[in-house]
């Protein structure tokens, strides 16, 4: 046996895992139906977070289950070119050498970029492979390749054409420290201690004034009207009026919109279009001018009085208040909890902004998109995540696809001297649609298209769209639709729902037939892991592990306030003061296994990756046994049992399967885990191994032949189980017990996954009489344990009452009785009155009695006091139930029939018990 002493993932996993992918078997092989997944395709700056870690494991198993299955599986590999956050990385390290990005030039910094990406931009992917990723790298797509650029400047040009995509003004969610739009997916809304100022608003006629309320007076300055509800009676006579705006001394009108809230202040807001989603709602529905009062970093433009020019927002709040005051116009100030919207890259509060944009016309696309879902063609799972789609496809708005960055890919448009928009594939393109000649000077769009736009075209980007021969060189007839989507909640409107209306528009197929939505992974105490809070946990360091001091920098590193570094220190000291042991990459990947319900939230706690540890560790010792007790035995095909005990793990076993099948076609993986675990520790490791020990050790050679198959068969049925969930733990125990069964498989990644209907045989009795066995052997070894009973150490066991199977069964099993339990005799007695003092134990309705020396009475005497006790309990607790009217009319018929058996069943007990306890005094 070549198997080493002890489980060590450090040994194995990374060599394992180069095998694999050198020997090409993650690739598709072309046969069989086929199977694949899409990648969420993660930024390619980024590093693994328990995000990634979860979807990427669940993904991972459903391949290894297909492919094992016989399924021609592909699993589609790639990253994310991230526009906004690998400009911000690349800016800060040139920043770091005294450069900057506007002194390099956009082609400079473009160069830049694609230097940082091929020296460490790969990270990710690297790391993925640690936890088992088992795709197709060598068809890994990025955003920037090629073959996706392509797909993403033909997807423009023909969405152009159709009058789809169009430029326009707009308000758009802006970060003044990028200085470009970004979507609402990048915006992160808080609740934050604020103020309410209300201000006086003078009639223009000088009649009257109308007090409004605003949590951002600075936006006054660009104020086109004032607004009040159309029924509300206090100000319909001044309706169509207006009021002269303060510090502007401009007129603005006062209209009527039923948005208005007439419980809020005082009934009149101010209206500034320029400057927030609904006012700028508002403002179309009345034809309102767009004032944009600030620049692109956030300062006020020559829009506003000029006293007010080239002021911060903030200190032109302050000056606004100030001024206010002065004039007598500021009525109250008082606090007010407000939503702040905050860029997640930046932390800065995102301005509304008025701005010319590239937008999509979103109508039509969401109306098909929505029909594919409704009429079932793409399955969401769990279902109920079909009514947030519904929801935001039925309130959809233009997409703005235009970002103002230099990392991406560049909106293929040119404009004239006039400002006339000249669209094409490429310049020559541009001027040949348009008919203008090399004498008249183009010059390109600077904006760059957002990532969510490349992103929508993967699942035919990556086919090779819109080339055929690519697309048949790819297989995109085989292989879109691909099978499952595994993503998350949080980008269902951003990314899924794009994916499904561009891939129905550009090829008339649907991306995925299903789309399975996962929960957000928490911490062990819910809360949401963000590096703020210092909660975040690296997949890689619960694999590898990490000391208290590593895992405290790396948490700390980056925070700007002393005081809240100080504050997650001292907390990761509490959590963790030893670190973070080595888990190893099964551990982790059973643990995310096992928390994968149906929920939206996953608390994850390392305790539970420790306890799947100790199951690989005792996967590794059960087969350690198994390889000692069949060094020198080779085996083909399946067994035929010769004793019961392997007819009944052989029904185990096809009882696993068939739930392993009916879990991995509902994507529970929760219910999997837990079948598995059950299966492997408690029927295999446990019962089966100790099982196995009297045929083993017995000398009728052909049961103990035959035990030796099963006990190699079953290991290595199990492993394929496994595999899936646990890759490198079972490849590496297959790669021990598969030569022994004359296995032409390479790995275990290509041996058929078990199937119930490939275990035949009727083992309904073995099934009764083992599970009869396990309750005596069990009973047996707690009345040893109570009584402090040495191992060695050999007792008799009397057997009384019972029925004519038990006593057959005692015949039947008694070599296997006396093996497990130590016992030196076992006899049938007429009655427990006529046998010795004995500490008693019932299975059914047999009583099991072992004779007491007389140093143990007395503790028997009080374990015996305490079960009469725990049985009167129980007793009690079925009589309250069979009692109770309510429970006895609304319980099903069956429930109530067993609580009826089950208080006949402790009657027994309690009587044998009681009988017992006499005997003792």
């Amino acid at each position: 046996m070549s198997l080493a002493p002890s489980y060590d993932p450090k040994q194995f996993e990374t060599r394992l895992y180069e095998q694999w992918e050198s020997s090409g078997v993650f690739k598709p092989r072309g046969e069989g139906e086929p199977y694949s997944i899409l990648l969420p395709p993660p930024n390619v700056t980024g590093t693994l977070h328990m995000g990634h870690a979860f979807q990427h494991t669940l993904q991972d198993a459903l391949i290894r289950y297909y492919r094992m299955r016989g399924y021609d599986t592909l699993w589609q590999m790639g990253t994310d070119h991230a526009g906004i956050a690998t400009e911000m990385v690349v800016a800060r390290n040139l920043g770091a050498d005294g450069l900057t990005r506007d002194g390099l030039g956009r082609d400079g910094f473009i160069e830049k970029v694609w230097e940082w990406k091929g020296q460490s931009g790969d990270t990710i992917e690297r790391q993925m492979r640690r936890l088992g990723t088992s795709g197709d790298w060598s068809r890994s797509m990025f955003t920037m390749d090629p073959i996706a650029s392509n797909a993403v400047i033909e997807a423009f040009v023909r969405m152009h054409e159709q009058g789809l995509i169009y430029r326009g003004q707009r308000l758009v969610n802006w970060d003044p420290v990028l200085k470009t739009a970004i979507s609402d997916l990048e915006v992160i809304n808080e609740e934050e201690d604020g103020f309410l100022w209300s201000i006086a608003y003078p009639l223009s006629d000088g009649s009257a004034t109308l007090v409004v309320a605003t949590t951002r007076p600075e936006t006054m300055l660009g104020d086109t009207a004032v607004m009040v509800h159309p029924d509300d009676e206090r100000y319909q006579h001044l309706i169509g009026k207006t009021v002269t705006l303060p510090l502007s001394a401009r007129e603005i009108p006062i209209i009527a919109d039923s948005y208005v809230d007439r419980e809020f202040g005082t009934g009149v807001v101010k209206v500034t279009p320029a400057h927030d989603f609904n006012d700028y709602a508002v403002g179309q529905r009345h034809g309102l001018p767009m004032i944009n009062i600030f620049t692109p970093d956030a300062a006020v433009n020559d829009n506003a009085p000029a006293k007010y020019v080239g002021l911060d927002r903030y200190e032109a709040r302050k000056v606004v208040l100030a001024d206010l005051e002065a004039e007598g116009i500021l009525v109250e100030t008082k606090p007010h909890k407000l939503q702040v919207p905050r860029g997640d890259r930046t932390n800065q509060v995102i301005e509304p902004y008025l701005t010319d944009q590239w937008f999509v016309q979103m109508d039509g696309l969401a109306k098909r998109g929505l029909e594919l879902v409704e009429k079932g063609d793409i399955r969401f799972v769990p279902p109920n995540w079909i009514n947030t789609y519904r929801h935001w496809m039925e309130n959809i708005q233009d997409w703005c696809i235009s970002r103002q960055l230099w990392w991406g890919h560049r909106i293929p448009a040119w404009y004239d001297a006039d400002g006339k928009i000249y669209v094409g594939r490429d310049e020559a393109d541009a001027r040949a649609r348009g008919g203008i000649g090399a004498d008249v000077a183009l010059h390109q769009d600077n904006d760059v298209l957002e990532t969510w736009f490349s992103s929508g075209l993967w699942p035919f980007s990556t086919m090779g769209w819109p080339d055929e021969a690519t697309m048949g060189a790819r297989g995109f007839e085989r292989f879109v639709p691909s099978s499952v989507l595994v993503t998350g909640f949080d980008i269902i409107f951003f990314w899924v729902a794009r994916m499904i209306m561009l891939t129905d528009h550009f090829t008339g197929q649907i991306p995925f037939k299903d789309v399975y939505i996962t929960g957000l992974v928490r911490d062990q105490f819910g809360q949401k892991m963000a590096k703020s809070k210092g909660n975040v946990l690296d997949p890689i360091d619960l694999i590898d592990g990490i000391s208290l001091e590593d895992l405290v920098a790396k948490r700390t590193t980056g925070l700007m306030n002393p005081k809240h570094a100080e504050k997650i220190e001292k907390a990761t000291r509490k959590e963790f003061p030893e670190g973070i042991p080595a888990f190893g990459t099964d551990a982790l990947r059973f643990t995310i296994a096992a928390l994968a319900t149906h929920g939206r939230d996953i608390k994850f706690d390392l305790s539970r990756a420790e306890g799947y540890k100790n199951f690989c560790n005792k996967l590794w010792n059960a087969t350690r046994f198994v390889l000692m007790n069949t060094e020198g035995a080779s085996f083909s095909g399946a067994p035929q049992p010769k004793t019961d005990a392997e007819r009944w793990i052989l029904a185990q076993l096809a009882k696993a399967s068939a739930e392993a099948e009916t879990h991995f076609a509902a994507y529970r993986f929760d219910l999997l885990s837990q079948s598995l675990y059950e299966f492997a520790w408690n029927a295999f490791c446990d019962w089966f191994v100790e099982l196995s020990k009297p045929a083993l050790q017995g000398e009728d050679a052909a049961a103990a032949d035959s035990t030796r198959h099963t006990l190699l068969y079953v290991l290595e049925r199990l492993l394929s189980l496994l595999h899936p969930l646990i890759p490198f733990v079972t490849e590496e125990l297959w790669q021990q017990v598969a030569p022994k069964l004359g296995i032409a498989e390479a790995t275990v990644m290509l041996r058929p996954y078990p199937q119930a209907s490939q275990f035949d045989g009727d083992y309904a009795q073995a099934e009764s009489d083992i599970e009869w066995l396990k309750a005596m052997v069990s009973a047996l070894r707690k009345v040893r344990s109570e009584l402090n009973v040495k191992p060695s150490d050999l007792v008799t066991l009397l057997l009384t009452k019972g029925d004519a199977r038990d006593r057959a069964r005692s015949e039947r099993f008694a070599s296997q009785l006396k093996f497990l339990n130590k016992l030196d005799r076992i006899e049938f007695v007429d009655d427990a009155a006529s046998a010795p003092p004995a500490a008693p134990a019932v299975v059914g309705e047999l009583t099991l009695l072992v004779p007491l020396p007389a140093d143990k009475l007395d503790a028997e005497r009080v374990r015996l006091d305490k079960e009469i006790k725990r049985v009167d309990g129980e007793i009690g607790k079925s009589r309250g139930k069979l009692s109770s009217e309510t429970f006895v009319q609304n319980a099903p018929a069956a429930v109530v029939e067993q609580e009826r058996k089950r208080l006949v069943d402790w009657n027994v007990q309690l009587e044998g018990l009681t009988a017992q306890r006499a005997k003792l005094d």
